[in-house]
């Protein structure tokens, strides 16, 4: 039999064939399949409240009907976009009952996460007669998860949502929690609300059509999460990133676990990011002034991610509050993740500074970071000294990318 490469979420293959529910698998054939999902499966609460939600995480989750019985009877609107659909789309309307016409497929990409594009998904779902009732099913990664978000949050003065990451950043990190929103010429995200989703189904199975590039934006936000809150699993990244890379379902799963069981409990602590959820943006002020001033096209969110929590890491450890040799090992697992450590070409401390001016953690006119004192242990403040901000910046834009 002749073997070809699996297709990648940045290519546009044919639709793969719909895999068979596990109804419609024999017991015989349905027992390895189902003890493979058993011993990778994990499931948790985000507890607010009546706005509580389930978070599901296992292979094969976005083809099993199963999955989307609680949403029978209602009217459902698929949004996606051009490199997920041709993999992952048929396998979703079949298992949910969705006709094609009751898709939106978008173009790919951060520039897509824009004002027009959100117009373009209300006009759709005015056009299809979405009734209040219905449900949107956000497709895709970070981008499709927080347009589609937003857009459900607005249209019709907010209708429910369901997040169906396929990128590892999204199941990590941008599907749970709520925020939903487009970017603007001046920032990262200034236009947006908090709408929480009514379920979350992380299928890991989509993570092996990753594109390298694509995962290792992901590793950034796992990254991400060892430093500001979980010290144990920052160790288990440096001993096991080769597993992560390979895409161990065991390793996967329980990471992926780790991280969305620490940002479920601050969410649920600060939903509305009012205290403690600031934390979760540890290395983003920096990164989102690389994203505006590469005009969201050349960077990916995770790829400024990861110089962002670098830099945090250099500012604390010149601060003195974190250890230097602890500072260099966020930095050596950044880059063993793929990931650069310097910033785009020509970027100086001057469009640094001018960018994160109008960061959303600015607050009475002084800027407000998340640094670190531990590993694990982080903290936001606008209490450091200026001088070391500036040192930080010129010591890595004079190291910039080529």
């Amino acid at each position: 039999m002749k073997s070809t490469p699996p297709p990648t979420q940045a290519e546009t293959p044919t639709v793969p064939p719909s895999a068979p529910s596990k109804r419609a698998l024999t017991k015989s054939g349905a027992s390895s399949r189902r003890l493979r999902a058993e011993a990778v499966a994990r499931e948790l609460q985000v507890r607010l409240g009546a706005r509580s939600y389930p978070l599901h995480i296992a292979p094969g989750l976005l083809s099993d009907p199963a999955n989307f019985a609680a949403l029978r009877g209602r009217l459902l609107r698929v949004i996606t976009d051009q490199n997920v659909a041709p993999l992952y789309l048929q396998k979703v309307l079949t298992a949910a009952g969705i006709a094609a016409e009751e898709a939106l497929v978008l173009p790919a990409g951060e520039t897509q996460k824009s004002w027009t594009t959100l117009e373009t998904v209300l006009d759709w779902l005015l056009k299809t007669r979405l009734p209040r009732d219905g449900v949107v099913l956000a497709l895709g990664g970070g981008v499709v998860g927080d347009l589609a978000g937003f857009a459900a949050a607005i249209y019709q003065r907010g209708v429910d949502f369901v997040q169906l990451p396929t990128t590892l950043l999204a199941q990590v990190d941008s599907s749970v929690g709520g925020k939903t929103g487009v970017n603007h010429a001046q920032g990262k995200n200034l236009i947006g609300a908090f709408h929480q989703p009514q379920m979350v189904l992380a299928d890991t199975d989509t993570l092996k059509t990753l594109p390298p590039r694509e995962l290792a934006a992901g590793l950034a936000e796992v990254i991400k999460c060892g430093l500001l809150g979980d010290a144990p699993l920052f160790g288990k990244l440096e001993r096991e990133l080769d597993r992560m890379l390979a895409l161990d379902p065991a390793t996967l799963a329980e990471v992926i676990e780790r991280c969305c069981r620490l940002k479920a409990r601050i969410v649920a602590e600060d939903e509305r990011e009012s205290g403690p959820r600031a934390l979760l943006n540890l290395g983003h002020t920096f990164a989102h002034a690389v994203e505006t001033y590469t005009g969201y096209e050349r960077w990916l969110h995770g790829e400024a991610v990861g110089l962002g929590l670098c830099m945090a890491a250099d500012l604390s450890a010149k601060l003195g509050w974190l250890p230097q040799a602890d500072a260099a090992r966020c930095t050596t697992l950044v880059e063993r993740a793929g990931l650069s450590v310097h910033p785009p070409a020509g970027m100086q401390p001057a469009d640094f500074l001018r960018l994160m001016a109008h960061d959303k953690k600015v607050a009475g006119g002084r800027l407000r970071l998340v640094l670190l004192r531990a590993i694990g242990e982080s903290l936001v403040t606008a209490d450091f000294d200026p001088a070391a901000l500036d040192a930080t910046l010129a010591q890595f834009c004079a190291h910039a990318a080529s």
